[in-house]
Order: structure tokens, then C-alpha cells, then sequence
């Protein structure tokens, strides 16, 4: 059977495709005449996201990710447009081809105990999310790996709950896991590649689909955690 919620979150149907920075200036001058701008981005649309993947000795979460795993889960912590202040533990979650998003505060102190290994703390802390990761982290070994850098700029439609996405100027930060440093030493990677990403609800608006369409795309399981780690 489908799974149709985890924790009592609605999954939502994620599609992804690499596209060249001609690409999206094409896609990006169609959609801005259907679609809202993310209300949340900066004056040119943009935002900066900042996010340290969890994986293990084995590269598991990366092996999964590549091999296209219907069932596979991944953690990480994220902070927007390099606010140190507030960060977000995260867990995102694929089931039978949806995904699931879960989150909760993280403060910079606890993440720099998780970083050096000090985690008995998280056994029985309140987030029920802090304690998924403990459980992980002992199951399989999981500790902070690689630092990612984007830019993203979003556009939203209503109906659907459409979000689409196109994150470009990918960084790595070559297995360093030091997040909160704002001097931290990023490598670009494929400086033509943008990946476009479209969610939706229970189905996608075919004004929207239609809009979508352009050239020769390639659609798979890219992740900017994938793309870094090609780097080191």
C-alpha cells in the first residue's frame, strides 16, 4: 500500500531535471507571467541556502540517492541567505515516489556538539525529529559531511501547491562540515548546470506542465548533495 503520510505529513510529488543556465533564463521568463515570486526571496528573487548533509563512512545516503532507492531518508541542517542565527534540522524523506519534509530548530550550539561527536544528549531530547537523528547516528554512523552552497529563485502557483524551483551556482565545501563558519572555503562545481525542481500536491496544472516544456532535459534523482560530492 502507498504510504500516504509520515508523522502525519502529506507527501507531495517532487520532479527534477538539470537544465543550462539558457534553460532557465527561457523558463524564467515564462513562468513569471503565470506564477507568484516565493514572497519570502530578496528583491532580485533570489535567495541563498546553506545546508551541511548527514551521510556515513559508506556513503550510504549518496548510494541511495544515485541508485534511486524508493525508500530512503536524508538529514540535514540548513540556514537561508547565511543567517547563523536560525537554523533548521531537516529530514526529507522519500516513500513509493513522495516526498516528506520534517523540521525543527536547531541552535548553533547543538549543532557544533553533533558536529564533535557529543550526542547521548539527543536520546531523550524533546524533538521527536533530534531524536530520529541520534537513532540514525547510531545505526548507521551518520555524522555532518559536506557543506552546500546555492543560490535558489522560486515561483509558486496556487493551484496544486505548485513550487518550482531553480537552484544554481552550486558550491562544496569538500567534506569540510564546518557550517557556521561564514569564511568557510566553497568550490564551485558545474558552473552551466541548474537544477529545476517541481513540487506539487495532488497534481501538477497543465498551464503549467505546458509552461515546463522546453528543449532537451534530462529528468533524474540529481540533488545538490549528490553534485558536491562528485568534488570530494
Amino acid at each position: 500500500m502507498e504510504t500516504n503520510s509520515i508523522n502525519g505529513l502529506k507527501g507531495r510529488s517532487e520532479l527534477k531535471h538539470e537544465i543550462t543556465r539558457m534553460d532557465c533564463f527561457l523558463l524564467r521568463n515564462k513562468l513569471k507571467h503565470y506564477m507568484d515570486v516565493d514572497p519570502y526571496a530578496k528583491n532580485d528573487g533570489m535567495y541563498s541556502i546553506r545546508s551541511v548533509y548527514f551521510d556515513n563512512f559508506d556513503n550510504k545516503v549518496l548510494q541511495q540517492k544515485k541508485e534511486g532507492f524508493y525508500e530512503r531518508d536524508k538529514f540535514r541542517v540548513r540556514l537561508y541567505d547565511y543567517n547563523f542565527e536560525y537554523l533548521n534540522l531537516e529530514k526529507k524523506s522519500k516513500r513509493n515516489n513522495l516526498t516528506y519534509k520534517q523540521k525543527c530548530r536547531i541552535s548553533a550550539e547543538e549543532y557544533e556538539r553533533i558536529r564533535y561527536g557529543d550526542i547521548a544528549w539527543m536520546e531523550n531530547d524533546a524533538r521527536a525529529l533530534m531524536q530520529d537523528l541520534y537513532y540514525h547516528m547510531n545505526l548507521y554512523q551518520l555524522k555532518p559531511v559536506t557543506v552546500v552552497d546555492y543560490e535558489r529563485e522560486v515561483f509558486v502557483y496556487p493551484y496544486g501547491n505548485v513550487r518550482v524551483t531553480f537552484d544554481s551556482s552550486i558550491k562544496t565545501s569538500m567534506r569540510n562540515n564546518d557550517v557556521l563558519n561564514p569564511d568557510l572555503v566553497m568550490v564551485e562545481t558545474e558552473p552551466d548546470v541548474v537544477i529545476l525542481e517541481v513540487k506539487y500536491d495532488e497534481f501538477l496544472p497543465g498551464v503549467i506542465r505546458k509552461l515546463l516544456q522546453t528543449g532537451d532535459r534530462k529528468q533524474g534523482t540529481y540533488s545538490k548533495y549528490q553534485i558536491s560530492r562528485m568534488y570530494g
